[in-house]
């Protein structure tokens, strides 16, 4: 019996991950993350499942569309959750979120009951989140999707700053490439740094990212190459019009403000503060050629104080007062 026991032990994959795919799912996502699964399961490409497993569960056998139109049909019924290493619950279009079957948030509080780490891919954390299972947790969201999860969940700040967040049992992730990283994370752990490694350069990928990553840039003409320093601006971004301070940034991104300005000379040659105006001014750029707000409105939203000390910082930037500015877009 000892050595039966032993047999099927050794032939169970040593990853296997469920995934619950909510209705209008992002197909982006949930691909690369089976890819990376797919490809350190086997040797070359063959794709057989030996090294990782992987199944698409549901209520039903129904088929489940994603938010580009194409259907998956499901693996296998809520078979029990203590069959998976990990269940992904895989998000997408932010009006379909709330929809998410009774039935998959039971299932998912039994995966809990059961140790099941749970991982929310995209706007899957929003799911998370709205059944009350990241409690406690950090939480990881696009900074697209930042405002969204604003006014969705009064009081609660996500990460936005970084690819994905692992805390403890619970992994989110800010979906679309991203989600090859979290992936090849799990396969490392699991499987073993050669088996991750090789997927990723199957799939043209540089090399894995952990969680302390920045997500990618909103465009900017400030080029960090700085991971602290790229969170730091993306942040600066995302908070153009609530950050007050460099110590209000500094206690965001958990550093010191010397530490933070070491960082900013070295790679931009700027201070925080220096950067901070140089992104409030090219907002107001945007705003000035996309809205009609009124010079004062433009000033608020980019984050001055007073459309005084705006028309003076983005002269002194630009050679141009807002006005004259706006004026030269239509001349």
């Amino acid at each position: 019996m000892e050595n039966v026991t032993r047999t099927n032990r050794q032939s169970r994959p040593a990853l296997n991950v469920g995934f619950i795919l909510a209705n209008r799912f992002t197909l982006s996502a949930f691909a690369s993350f089976i890819d990376v699964l797919r490809l350190s399961a086997d040797e070359g490409d063959s794709s057989r499942p030996i090294l990782c497993s992987w199944s698409v569960i549901a209520p039903d056998m129904e088929p489940i569309r994603a938010s580009c139109g194409v259907r998956i049909h499901p693996d296998t019924n809520l078979i029990d959750p203590a069959h998976f290493d990990y269940l992904v619950v895989v998000g997408g279009l932010i009006d379909h979120i709330e929809r998410l079957d009774r039935r998959y948030v039971e299932y998912l509080k039994s995966a809990v009951a059961n140790d099941v780490p749970l991982i929310g891919l995209c706007t899957g954390s929003f799911i998370l989140h709205r059944a009350g299972l990241m409690n406690g947790y950090k939480c990881c969201v696009s900074w697209f999707h930042r405002t969204d999860f604003l006014e969705q969940f009064d009081g609660l700040e996500p990460v936005s700053d970084r690819i994905f967040v692992v805390d403890r049992d619970r992994i989110s992730c800010s979906g679309g490439t991203s989600a090859v990283h979290v992936a090849a994370h799990l396969v490392e752990r699991h499987v073993g740094l050669r088996q991750a490694r090789k997927s990723l350069h199957i799939l043209m990928v540089d090399e894995a990212q952990d969680d302390s990553k920045a997500q990618p840039f909103l465009p900017t003409s400030l080029k960090a190459k700085d991971n602290l320093v790229q969170r730091a601006v993306l942040m600066m971004q995302q908070e153009t019009e609530n950050l007050r301070s460099i110590e209000q940034l500094c206690k965001m991104l958990g550093v010191g403000r010397r530490s933070l300005e070491m960082k900013f000379k070295s790679d931009l040659g700027k201070s925080p503060a220096e950067a901070l105006s140089h992104i409030r001014v090219e907002e107001a750029k945007r705003l000035l050629g996309e809205t009609e707000g009124t010079i004062t409105d433009v000033a608020i939203r980019s984050g001055f104080f007073d459309a005084s000390h705006f028309n003076k910082v983005f002269q002194k930037h630009t050679g141009l007062t807002a006005s004259a500015y706006r004026n030269s877009l239509t001349a």
